[in-house]
């Protein structure tokens, strides 16, 4: 017999390191899935034993960074307590009340309304740079600012809104109020004793835009303060942090902070309406 042949005849063997696609490889899948899962189930063992071995402190530890971390979360995405720093927004909120700031409430296509009370950060329109703060401070000033224990943030602030993109707010008519597209508007929800502004303006908000002052007009400082600077006083849309919806401490001040009418009968700005610039 021709050994050489013979040899040749044979099929060759396949020499790639590469295993057959079948049962073999399905079988290698399986363990690897087994083995991971067995590895999870040790972690999730030893988490468990380190958690029940720890005693009460290591248990309230636990629980309690699970609670800060979930306040943070519900803090940042969904409501804020805003504490209010100043009286200029008296009579409606006063020092010391916690605010809840609805973050959702221009979220999916909605836009501030006149009437609304909004937190906004007043970067590049009420202050044109932040305070300086070293990266310890942020983090303790967020904690704090997370439960209403301080003010979130230094640019931070809350006003009214009293006009939106292209409206024209004057001030003020000849029986003393606030003008809005030639509508005279009556605000109920002023300070005792206080006029709508004792200083005149007459002002067209750009579009995306809002013109905000506070409910206390003598003694806040708001878009009419800053009408000479950068922006003109108004506060662009995308700085808004979100709507104040609800008194939430003291206890006894305790309210949901509704929609005010002073400016239903308000016309949507028209060509009229936007005539003149600026006055100081």
């Amino acid at each position: 017999m021709d050994t050489d042949a013979q040899l040749v005849s044979l099929p060759e063997r396949d020499h790639s390191p590469e295993p057959a696609q079948g049962e073999e490889q399905g079988s290698r899948s399986a363990r690897f899935s087994r083995l991971s899962r067995r590895s999870w189930r040790s972690r999730l063992k030893a988490v468990r034993r380190w958690y029940a071995d720890g005693g009460p402190l290591r248990r309230a530890g636990v629980l309690l960074s699970l609670c800060l971390v979930s306040l943070l979360l519900v803090s940042g995405y969904v409501v804020q307590p805003f504490l209010i720093p100043s009286g200029s927004m008296e009579k409606t909120l006063q020092v010391g009340d916690r605010v809840l700031v609805n973050k959702l409430a221009y979220r999916f296509g909605d836009e501030p309304r006149r009437g609304d009370v909004i937190v906004f950060d007043g970067t590049d329109s009420f202050v044109q740079e932040g305070p300086p703060e070293n990266a310890v401070t942020t983090v303790i000033r967020k904690g704090a600012a997370a439960v209403g224990l301080m003010r979130s943030s230094g640019t931070d602030y809350i006003k009214r809104v009293v006009g939106v993109g292209g409206d024209r707010v004057r001030c003020c008519d000849k029986w003393g109020r606030l003008e809005i597209n030639g509508r005279p508007v009556l605000e109920e929800y002023l300070y005792p004793g206080d006029v709508p502004s004792q200083v005149p303006f007459d002002v067209v908000v750009p579009e995306g835009k809002l013109w905000v002052m506070g409910d206390h007009r003598s003694d806040s400082r708001d878009s009419r303060d800053h009408l000479g600077e950068p922006g003109g006083g108004t506060v662009p849309v995308d700085r808004v942090v979100g709507r104040a919806d609800w008194i939430g401490w003291p206890l006894g001040r305790m309210t949901s902070l509704g929609r005010t009418g002073a400016f239903a009968d308000v016309p949507a700005p028209g060509p009229g309406h936007g005539a003149g610039g600026p006055h100081g």
